[in-house]
């Protein structure tokens, strides 16, 4: 065949196709999320095989693991007993509470590593949601952006280096940003959920950490997912108040949104593979049907692909581990 164009060749041997790799995953673009409890123990979770709930010293031992084998950062879930939890959240703001505590911990043990905080109340209220509850059911809009701010000043006094709003409230990062820059916490970063759909797939974390709303649902500030104009608006509107990172939540099934955003703003873009994304892949990979690291690697690959920067994923270690050379 007089063929002058053969795409082949460049796919004809290992090192062929790594000299022609357009898309790079390291241990570098992965951040790890950790769940925190004030126990002793480490805590195995049913609804997520592998993970813990961590006593403060099992999360310093995993978390300086990860940062070993180079992970740049871990994100913190708090696992709050039910006493702590109120309609008000006042625990999470507490100077002494468990989010504090870790981070104080983290940074003593683990000076180079990056400590992320979830800016959110579902982990303290007693009503289960992300957001203040009026009497008549309401997600309180204002007066949770005002909650929020002081959750992210205690783990900025805390030594926090990123916060990361998960809220979707309107108008919190440029009110948490005002708030760190008036107490001087001017280099601590806003990693905001710009897009973080009401997505099903976050069962398995809500059983981690005992989260899920009381009642209702999350559809008045989560995104609906069905609609991917709206994840650009909320993106211009979180990168012109302030956000250094932006978040796409969930990941696998959201790569159109990554890439959309990733077409429309300067900003480095994060993607969370959530814990349904974990599962599916987990609970495949048990019952003899795929290969979870090759599925695993597969995976982060092509939300890398669709343009995220950096990635939240429970397979972060593993991956870190698995990609030493």
């Amino acid at each position: 065949m007089n063929l002058p164009i053969r795409p082949r060749r460049n796919r004809k041997s290992a090192a062929m196709r790594d000299l022609v790799r357009e898309t790079e995953l390291t241990a570098a673009h992965l951040i790890y999320p950790l769940f925190v409890h004030a126990g002793a123990d480490d805590q195995p979770i049913n609804s997520m095989p592998s993970c813990k709930r961590w006593s403060l010293d099992g999360l310093v031992k995993e978390a300086g693991e990860a940062h070993a084998l180079g992970i740049p950062a871990v994100v913190l879930f708090p696992a709050i007993a039910d006493k702590l939890k109120t309609r008000g959240c006042e625990e999470a703001w507490n100077p002494d509470g468990l989010v504090p505590r870790a981070i104080k911990a983290l940074k003593a043990a683990h000076p180079s590593l990056m400590v992320i905080t979830d800016i959110a109340l579902d982990p303290y209220n007693a009503d289960g949601q992300d957001g203040l509850v009026a009497d008549d059911g309401r997600i309180l809009n204002d007066e949770t952006v005002v909650a929020l701010c002081k959750q992210a000043l205690c783990h900025a006094k805390a030594g926090a280096d990123i916060v990361a709003p998960s809220d979707m409230m309107d108008g919190r990062i440029a009110a948490i940003r005002e708030a760190l820059d008036m107490e001087s916490f001017t280099e601590v970063s806003i990693l905001s959920y710009a897009a973080k759909y009401a997505s099903a797939y976050y069962g398995p974390f809500r059983g981690a950490l005992d989260s899920a709303p009381r009642s209702g649902d999350k559809k008045t500030y989560q995104m609906d997912p069905a609609n991917a104009r709206e994840a650009e608006r909320e993106a211009k509107i979180d990168e012109a108040e302030g956000a250094d990172i932006l978040m796409v939540k969930p990941a696998t099934p959201y790569l159109d949104i990554i890439h959309r955003l990733r077409q429309v703003t300067p900003l480095p873009i994060a993607a969370y593979q959530v814990s349904g994304e974990y599962l599916m892949i987990k609970s495949a990979a048990a019952s003899g049907w795929i290969d979870e690291k090759k599925v695993v690697l597969e995976t982060l690959i092509g939300i890398r692909r669709a343009g995220a920067d950096m990635i939240l994923t429970y397979f972060a270690k593993d991956v870190a581990g698995w990609l030493i050379p």
